[in-house]
C-alpha cells in the first residue's frame, strides 16, 4: 500500500476516534468541541445562503482533510524510521499535534469575521487530548496496515499433490 493510501486510512481512523472523543467531552462539559460541527458553523456564517446540511458536510470534509495532512506527516515519520509507530510516540505526536491544532484553531477564529462566542481557553485545551486520541487511532491503523503488508508479502507455499 502506498504512503497516501496509508495516510488516508490513518486519517479515517484517527479523525473518527478524535471526533467521538470530542463528542464525549462536549456532552460531559457542555461545550461544543466537535470539530466538524464548529467548522460547519464557521462555513455557514461565511456563506449563509448555503444549506445547513452542505455546511455540515463541508465541515466534515475540512476535518478529514486536516486529519489527512497530520496523517501524512505521521506516515512519513514512520516510513522513514524517524519514529516507531508505538504508544509512547503516539502520545508525543498527539501532544505536538494538539499544540499545532490549537494554534490553527486560534488563527482560524482570529481571522474569521463571525467567530462564535465560547470559552476559547477550554476549547484550545481540549485539542490536546483530542489529538492524542487522533494519534493513537492513526498509529493503530498504521500498525494494522503494516501487518497486512507483511502478510501479503510472505511467499505462499503449496502442498505437493
Amino acid at each position: 500500500m502506498d504512503k497516501l493510501a496509508k495516510a488516508l486510512v490513518c486519517s479515517l481512523s484517527g479523525t473518527s476516534l478524535m471526533t467521538l472523543s470530542s463528542a464525549i467531552m462536549s456532552a460531559t462539559i457542555g461545550q461544543e468541541f466537535r470539530e466538524p460541527a464548529q467548522l460547519g458553523k464557521l462555513i455557514k456564517r461565511l456563506a449563509p445562503f448555503i444549506s445547513k446540511s452542505l455546511c455540515k458536510g463541508a465541515g466534515w470534509g475540512a476535518h478529514f482533510a486536516m486529519g489527512t495532512a497530520f496523517s501524512l506527516v505521521y506516515t512519513n515519520l514512520w516510513e522513514k524510521d524517524i519514529l516507531k509507530p508505538n504508544g509512547k510516540n503516539a502520545a508525543i505526536l498527539g501532544l505536538a499535534s494538539g499544540v499545532v491544532g490549537s494554534l490553527i484553531w486560534k488563527a482560524t477564529f482570529k481571522v474569521h469575521p463571525l467567530s462564535p462566542l465560547m470559552n476559547y481557553r477550554r476549547f484550545y485545551l481540549q485539542r490536546i487530548p483530542a489529538h492524542v486520541v487522533f494519534a493513537i487511532g492513526a498509529t493503530i491503523a498504521y500498525n494494522f496496515l503494516k501487518d497486512q503488508d507483511k502478510v501479503q508479502s510472505k511467499p505462499t507455499t503449496r502442498a505437493r499433490d
